[in-house]
């Protein structure tokens, strides 16, 4: 229902609530009954006078009968009406239930973003406990003391005749992992009280890595010259100084210097005049420029947003492991491995150097559907004692009309967190939809 005509229904609700009879607010707003009738069944305009004579006499804003319900509130009710399509919410009668039950309108749509955050939450310490080094290290440390104190407890209980020597040898055994016990649980327990839960906590040398990446922006001027090199690579990774790593050192050079290798194929001034002449389309920039998908990804993820737009771009190896991944807003990315298996990501895997397009919708996580392009290149020729190297990449960009003919498919971020029912690629249970 158009907003103009949701006044009427506003005027009857609060006059309802207000326990205030039709003839009554006529009478005292100055108008007839029936033309009264009329407009709270939204088949009577209102003039500016009348309107603000009822507001007066229900003791509520104007602009609360004219404008309703706030625009953020009915945001909030489409956006969780969109995370559960399968439901079928009256989407068209969005605005009337936020006007008629403001309260429960607002409780609907608190609840929403409170179970948003809890998502958000149960994200974070998945992918905490999957890839924070220490983490793991710690509760290896604690799990393997346990077993030796129960292994030793074991044989002193079953052993009937055991000699002195090797009793006091197992006491002493139990001793010293039971402190051991202690101290790995205590450190343990310290960690997880000072350290925050926040997925910006950089703990591995590829989360350095991408936050150094992320700080430039992904685009790296100095590597644009003609006369850019090697050089100014080991001036870019030495330059972060402690924010990175010895080992975060090498994977960021290894990603600088094929930065580099893609200027040098494409240029940034021809490239940027070729995207301004065709749009940022891979495929048309191909034709344009006789360079190969992989490289045309690499280099669109490199370009500045206010040039190409937002893209964002994934990619991975053979084994499945995510190497470098450029987030785009609206489409969730796991730190390192785990992805979901649905994503063309993993299939062009399969399908070397064969392109496939597809639209993405990430379940759960909003009505956003990205467009989603894939490819699979070697990054090094093959031997005879040698197989090729490939990498996948995905190219992920906003949805656009270009699009629309390609399949739509809805994906998860990862197995632990999705709630995708009936999935064919699930390899655990969801710790969201089964309750774990």
């Amino acid at each position: 229902m158009p907003e103009r005509m949701m006044i009427g229904t506003r005027i009857r609700e609060r006059r309802v609530l207000s326990g205030i009879r039709q003839s009554d607010l006529a009478r005292q707003a100055g108008i007839s009954p029936s033309y009264l009738n009329l407009i709270e069944h939204n088949r009577r305009r209102i003039g500016g006078k009348t309107l603000l004579k009822l507001a007066e006499v229900l003791d509520v804003e104007p602009t609360l009968l004219s404008e309703g319900a706030e625009a953020t509130l009915i945001s909030d009710l489409r956006e969780a009406a969109g995370e559960q399509d399968d439901i079928g919410a009256e989407l068209s009668r969005t605005e009337e239930f936020a006007g008629r039950f403001p309260g429960w309108a607002r409780l609907l749509a608190d609840l929403y973003r409170r179970n948003e955050g809890l998502e958000r939450t149960i994200e974070t310490l998945t992918d905490r406990l999957a890839h924070d080094p220490y983490l793991a290290d710690s509760l290896h440390e604690v799990i393997s003391s346990v077993t030796a104190i129960r292994s030793t407890a074991s044989i002193l209980v079953e052993t009937e005749a055991l000699e002195p020597e090797w009793q006091n040898r197992f006491h002493r055994n139990i001793n010293e992992d039971s402190a051991r016990l202690t101290e790995g649980a205590q450190s343990l327990v310290r960690y997880l009280e000072g350290a925050p839960n926040t997925d910006a906590e950089i703990k591995s040398p590829q989360d350095e890595m991408h936050a150094f990446l992320a700080a430039h922006g992904f685009h790296f001027p100095e590597l644009e010259r003609d006369m850019a090199g090697p050089r100014d690579v080991t001036r870019l990774v030495e330059g972060a100084g402690a924010d990175l790593s010895m080992p975060a050192q090498s994977l960021a050079r290894d990603v600088l210097l094929r930065y580099l290798a893609d200027a040098r194929t494409l240029p940034l001034d021809p490239f940027l005049g070729w995207i301004e002449s065709v749009g940022p389309r891979p495929d048309r920039l191909a034709d344009l420029s006789g360079v190969d998908l992989a490289t045309l990804f690499r280099r669109l993820a490199a370009m500045p947003q206010d040039k190409v737009g937002p893209v964002g771009l994934v990619i991975c190896d053979a084994s499945g492991s995510l190497v470098f991944r450029k987030p785009l807003d609206g489409f969730a990315m796991p730190r390192i491995a785990g992805a979901c298996t649905l994503w063309p990501l993993f299939q062009v895997l399969a399908q070397p150097q064969i392109p496939l397009r597809m639209r993405l919708k990430q379940v759960g996580r909003g009505a956003e559907t990205v467009e989603a392009l894939a490819v699979s290149a070697p990054v090094s020729a093959p031997g005879f004692d040698r197989p090729a190297l490939m990498q996948a990449h995905m190219l992920l960009m906003p949805d656009s009309p270009d699009a629309e003919s390609a399949p739509l498919r809805e994906v998860g971020v990862n197995c632990r967190i999705c709630s995708l029912a009936d999935c064919i690629a699930r390899r655990e249970p969801s710790i969201i939809s089964e309750g774990f």
